[in-house]
């Protein structure tokens, strides 16, 4: 062989290389777009869930992930039992079926309400010193 075809057949290689990454690039692409718009803001409720789970606490008023609306009266590891109803039945579940704590909310709710009128407030003191 002569040196002239082993310079031809190693620009071929190079070549050939370059169209692998070219025709790759829109799949990478496709997978970083998936990634800011699908996974990573599901992990992020994923993250605010289990936080939410954690910190539940006797009182609470919770709804289960079949729809069941109760209040918690006991908390265990991984278990808490809801009480339901007007007849105060009592019923025992995972702390995964949790979905939502209204409590939560609504205190939530309520600090929202009161900061802008405690800012309203410091603002019309302010202005007649």
């Amino acid at each position: 062989m002569s040196t002239a075809n082993l310079l031809d057949t190693a620009a071929a290689g190079t070549a050939g290389t370059g169209s692998m990454l070219v025709s790759l690039l829109p799949m990478v692409l496709i997978f970083v777009v998936f990634y800011f718009i699908l996974i990573r803001p599901q992990k992020k409720r994923d993250k605010e869930t289990a936080k939410m789970r954690s910190n539940l606490e006797i009182g609470d008023e919770v709804i289960t992930i079949g729809g069941i609306v109760g209040r918690v009266v006991s908390l265990k590891d991984d278990t808490l039992v809801l009480e339901t109803g007007s007849d105060r039945s009592k019923i025992r579940f995972l702390r995964s079926a949790v979905q939502q704590n209204n409590t939560a909310a609504e205190r939530v709710a309520a600090e929202k309400a009161v900061a802008p009128t405690k800012n309203a407030k410091n603002a019309k003191t302010e202005e007649t010193k």
